[in-house]
């Protein structure tokens, strides 16, 4: 009985004591545990402290972009246009040359081609700008309107600098697109590109404006202006002249081109500036020839390695490489080693970008120039002067005489220069009495060259000819139909 008595007291005890050792181990755990939610409540807080805070933005999203009205005010004034080019295979006109009027007949044989574009009508009694590549070399054009009424169409003039033409129709009230301002237009805007491609009515296509001031070297020459804006609308070859347009319906730019190795859309299309496009159109009108000013200055882009290279602190701005003597820049001060950085108070960071500035300014116009000069920012009044080095208007009709030569002579028109596949010339008008009366050259005689100089205007014929060594006059010219001549004068 005490037996049994002690094992119940002990198995009372040990039980007792896990009890208690229990109950110890599980407040333990709950501390710990609780220790452990602490530690990572204040991990996460410390992790949410770290977090940027969130701002709610300012702007609110715009809504949707309505269209409509802009494609119903440009879609009937756009055209589409179609061009006939003959070409010729005349195998004894090389050999007989400009005495081909006397043979009633000789052999000849022409095929045709056939190219098509687009063109957007400016003015109600029938202006047409269009791209120049569209109607180059063109021996018929026709214009198709939006109701599909055609009438045929000539040439007012050409541009190929900026790849721009001018044709005008013989019809009156007809629907066209006003002009807007390119300079105002922002990257991120809403553009529609409209088209005439394949003569099936016009056709417009949605995108945005992608970049501004493109340089996309498509033109050639040095003359040439590219400062493209560039979109994502869709614009395929047969668009080339057509309109992009802003959402209120005006004119921003004409297509010219898209970035593409396959010759279909892939992606960006290019547009000419409607300020380029408005200078041109107004200087094919009243001139018959683009007015073009100049700053009178060799320029380059800078990059990070030209900028090391010649101790600049940044890439910003246009170096000036070199200045032109007599020219408005030189007149203004400005020096070679100048970085020229605002036009105008336009930024210009690349070359293209200057270029489409002084682009829209005629000779005579006053600019003003920032630049920066050792560290030092300076501003410039240039007069622009004309590629002769004066403020004078150029008209294509302008004769002049030249007693050394006894004839009277007159600069070649942009169009008849891609006739003749030449950059520079001076047709013959009416001979009298000098060496070109005694060589026999008749008139339509175009000389492109004296003394290995090039002549394309008054002052750089007295310059070449000024460089005449031991009385020797060389000089070399084409005629009308293709046949290039050298001569050599003794004076």
């Amino acid at each position: 009985m005490k037996t049994t008595t002690i094992i119940k007291s002990t198995l009372s005890g040990v039980a007792g004591a896990l009890i208690v050792i229990l109950v110890l181990f599980l407040y333990t755990q709950h501390k710990d545990n609780t220790s452990d939610n602490i530690t990572l409540e204040d991990k996460q807080s410390e992790k949410v402290d770290k977090i940027p805070p969130i701002h709610k933005s300012k702007f609110s999203p715009q809504q949707s972009v309505d269209l409509t009205y802009a494609a119903e005010k440009s879609l009937d004034a756009v055209v589409h246009i179609k061009t006939k080019i003959i070409s010729r295979t005349n195998s004894y006109d090389d050999f007989f040359g400009q005495f081909k009027e006397y043979f009633h007949q000789y052999p000849q044989r022409s095929n045709s081609y056939v190219a098509f574009g687009s063109g957007v009508i400016i003015s109600s009694d029938g202006h047409i700008v269009t791209n120049n590549h569209v109607i180059d070399g063109a021996d018929k054009i026709t214009i198709t309107f939006n109701d599909e009424r055609e009438t045929d169409a000539e040439i007012i003039g050409v541009d190929p600098s900026t790849d721009l033409a001018l044709i005008k129709v013989e019809e009156k009230d007809l629907p066209f697109i006003t002009f807007g301002n390119s300079d105002n237009v922002k990257v991120g805007e809403w553009v529609l590109a409209v088209g005439n491609p394949f003569d099936l009515n016009s056709t417009v296509t949605a995108g945005i404006v992608s970049a501004k001031a493109r340089n996309i070297n498509i033109l050639g020459g040095q003359s040439a202006i590219e400062s493209f804006i560039q979109t994502d609308a869709v614009v395929n070859r047969g668009n080339s002249g057509g309109a992009l347009v802003n959402t209120t319906g005006d004119l921003v730019g004409i297509n010219a081109a898209i970035a593409s190795h396959t010759g279909v859309y892939e992606g960006y299309s290019f547009a000419i500036p409607v300020n380029i496009v408005r200078k041109v159109v107004n200087d094919l009108i009243e001139f018959g020839e683009v007015q073009r000013g100049y700053l009178g200055v060799q320029i380059q882009d800078i990059n990070a390695e030209f900028a090391n290279a010649n101790n600049l602190e940044n890439t910003n701005g246009i170096y000036v490489a070199s200045v032109m003597k007599n020219s408005g820049a030189y007149e203004a001060g400005i020096k070679e080693g100048d970085v020229i950085i605002a036009v105008n108070e336009t930024k210009t960071n690349s070359l293209s970008t200057l270029l489409g500035l002084i682009g829209q300014y005629n000779p005579g116009t006053i600019v003003m120039v920032n630049l920066e000069r050792n560290g030092v920012i300076l501003s410039k009044e240039v007069i622009l002067k004309n590629k002769n080095g004066t403020l004078v208007a150029i008209r294509s009709s302008d004769v002049f005489f030249n007693e050394l030569l006894g004839a009277d002579l007159q600069q070649l028109s942009n169009e008849e220069k891609d006739d003749l596949n030449i950059s520079t010339g001076l047709k013959v008008m009416e001979i009298t009495n000098g060496i070109l009366s005694r060589a026999g050259i008749n008139e339509g005689f175009i000389i492109t060259e004296i003394n290995n100089s090039d002549v394309d205007t008054e002052s750089e014929l007295l310059s070449a000819i000024n460089n005449t060594k031991r009385n020797i006059i060389r000089m070399k010219g084409i005629y009308p139909n293709g046949v290039i001549v050298s001569y050599e004068f003794m004076l």
